[in-house]
């Protein structure tokens, strides 16, 4: 018989008394024999979502409290601080055990994602309580990426609602297959059947047209815990599962991912003495075997497994005769072949995919909106490469899963996008393998995690377009005009000088018999860069399309000089990584925005002050000023002519 009962300290059980004394007794009585039970457990990872004020919260607080989690301390601290700051009149509120954060508990929500790890006889859960807030919606896609399983929370009293809509279709989108709608709060409707079955029926509709063919609907009360770990006598016409019951009993994937080709991203080169060398990692998908075949890509050299090495076990043996998906362990390889961090090691037989072009969908967790053109680091499993994202094909209206045309994406903004990568990314479909398929975007300036993002496919024509190796190399260009290539990268303010100085430059290293290229911002414009404007997203491919032309002209041996504003530290370091180690080389002409202003030698400071240009750099857009540059020139300390002879002489040996 169960019933909800005091926890005590030391006690991690469900309520269960029989249950509750054979664990405790074997505690007591051979400790390592619990130990060994509890090890080979399974673990369910699941988060909660919905929207705001469904009771997310509240419920893992709940299931905390009915599974023994809480300690007497604990208990006594959560009683207290119902009383202080709860929002259940005095009686214990279970949404503090997770909403910990002052500002939390100050609102009554949810910022935050909250983990908790908790267990049963059955079964070892992580749960993680994600926000309801839209505009906290990242943190929620953060928490979902390793759920098995969401339990969607709708309050009774109000139904389907926005966020409802946008979790499950996050949750789908991520690939979280198993489903839980938990209609909550039901003592607040009187338990009223006919309320049940209509949100039940108005979920159905939603689910299946974003493609969601199953899920299991409980009706609860987190508060009261009704349907929580206990049949509730308050609804006898619901005949399906207790949450916990469902939670403790739901299928995994596991078996289904070890039925996968094996896939193993490499994440450490073992090399602890001149005799051993392993390659450490998780396997993703599979199974393995010494003398299995197998293939290192993107390489796609090939090789069999010498060894799987682990931790010892009670046998005292490190080895393995067969690993499988979930597992982390050491291989060893009987070839000597190129393998490390960021490879991937697959079956032989049957690999990923290899390309550097793909269609992708992007969920935008950034304050900032996504600039198609910029270039992000691109994290996936343990590959780390550049990333360019193009325009949005189109944003996913969250309500109707109508297609929106967009030139961006804004924050918590879900689109289909194409993506490249400066180098061979190994892959496969999201569908297929999510330790393969997702991936986030870093800002290579501030290295804050802007997206994250799903492959789809790689695109036709990354298939069909090679390199093409040529004969005559950039260093044999470079020997017949007897001279070093560089790129003399000028950026300064509209105004600061640049144009004038550049020009300068490249009349006295053509007088000293050098091979030059000027490339000057406004000219580009009237040709190679003339379909661009001057939004945020314009600058970006601007510089992009200039750096990518200043790259071929070093290939072919030239000192390429460029008079750019190029606002953006980010596009002036993609630009940088183009070239090769020593060829970007940095002139930051430094203006004082007031002096520049004085200047305005074609009007455009008046005109941007008037409101009659827009996007101006300096009024109404910003420059980032280079951090550590090459050379910096102080137009205010010295003339044209003297910054000039001062950046060939750094330049010129």
């Amino acid at each position: 018989m169960s019933a909800i009962t005091t926890p005590t300290a030391g006690t991690a059980t469900l309520v269960d008394s029989d249950s509750a004394y054979q664990v405790e007794s074997l505690i007591a009585e051979d400790i390592d024999a619990y130990l060994a039970q509890h090890q080979h457990k399974s673990l369910l990872r699941f988060i909660t979502c919905g929207s705001v004020d469904d009771g997310k919260s509240t419920l893992i607080g709940r299931l905390l409290y009915d599974s023994k989690m809480i300690f007497e301390d604990q208990l006594a601290t959560l009683e207290a601080d119902s009383k202080r700051v709860g929002t259940q009149g005095g009686e214990i509120d279970f949404a503090l055990l997770v909403d910990g954060l002052a500002a939390e508990r100050e609102q009554g929500i949810t910022i935050d994602v909250a983990y908790r790890f908790f267990s049963t006889e059955k079964r070892k859960f992580i749960v993680a309580d994600t926000p309801g807030h839209e505009q906290y919606t990242r943190n929620m896609v953060t928490g979902a990426s390793t759920a098995d399983l969401a339990v969607i929370l709708i309050d009774a009293r109000k139904g389907v609602l926005t966020q409802t809509r946008r979790h499950s279709y996050l949750a789908h989108l991520i690939g979280i297959r198993n489903l839980v709608l938990a209609v909550n709060k039901m003592d607040l409707i009187d338990y009223d059947r006919a309320r049940y079955d209509a949100i039940v029926a108005d979920y159905a509709a939603f689910a299946a047209g974003i493609g969601i063919t199953a899920f299991t609907a409980i009706p609860i009360s987190g508060f009261k815990g009704d349907n929580i770990t206990t049949r509730s006598a308050n609804t006898p016409w619901y005949a399906g599962p207790t949450l916990m019951a469902h939670l403790e009993t739901v299928e995994l994937d596991v078996t289904a991912e070890q039925d996968r080709p094996f896939r193993m991203a490499v994440q450490w080169v073992n090399r602890p003495n001149l005799d051993f060398r392993g390659f450490s990692g998780l396997i993703s998908s599979g199974t393995v075997k010494p003398g299995d075949a197998v293939r290192v890509l993107p390489s796609g050299k090939t090789s069999a497994i010498a060894r799987i090495v682990t931790m010892p076990g009670a046998d005292g043996s490190g080895e393995l005769d067969e690993a499988v998906a979930g597992q982390s362990v050491t291989l060893t390889l009987a070839d000597e072949i190129d393998c490390s961090r960021g490879d991937v090691l697959a079956v032989a037989g049957d690999p990923p995919q290899v390309a550097d072009q793909f269609e992708t969908t992007i969920v935008w967790m950034a304050e900032e909106a996504m600039l198609p053109g910029r270039s992000y680091w691109l994290k996936l499993a343990s590959q780390t490469v550049t990333a360019t994202l193009q325009a949005p094909k189109y944003q996913v209206n969250v309500n109707t899963m109508e297609h929106l045309a967009a030139r961006t994406l804004e924050l918590n903004a879900i689109g289909v996008a194409n993506l490249s990568t400066d180098r061979p990314l190994v892959f496969e479909p999201y569908a297929d393998n999510r330790a393969l398929g997702g991936f986030i975007l870093i800002d290579k300036i501030s290295n804050a995690t802007v997206a994250a993002g799903m492959i789809h496919f790689s695109l036709r024509r990354a298939q069909n377009v090679h390199w093409q190796a040529t004969e005559v190399t950039r260093e044999k260009h470079a020997d017949l005009k007897n001279q070093k290539p560089a790129v003399l990268w000028f950026t300064g303010l509209s105004g600061a000088g640049k144009s004038t100085i550049a020009n300068i430059v490249e009349r006295k290293l053509v007088r000293m018999n050098r091979h030059t290229l000027l490339l000057d911002g406004d000219n580009v414009r009237h040709g190679l860069n003339k379909d661009l404007g001057f939004t945020d997203a314009d600058r970006v491919e601007n510089i992009r399309r200039v750096g990518e032309v200043a790259k071929l002209m070093t290939d072919a041996g030239l000192i390429v000089v460029t008079a750019f504003i190029s606002p953006f530290r980010a596009e002036r370091e993609m630009v940088r990584a183009m070239m090769a180690p020593g060829e970007f080389i940095e002139v930051h002409i430094d203006t004082p925005l007031a002096e520049a202003e004085a200047r305005d030698v074609k009007g455009l400071y008046a005109k941007a002050r008037a409101g009659k240009l827009a996007n101006f750099t300096g009024i109404d857009s910003p420059y980032e000023a280079p951090q550590d540059p090459e050379i910096r020139i102080d137009t205010t300390a010295m003339t044209p002519e003297e910054a000039a002879d001062a950046i060939i002489a750094r330049i010129i040996p």
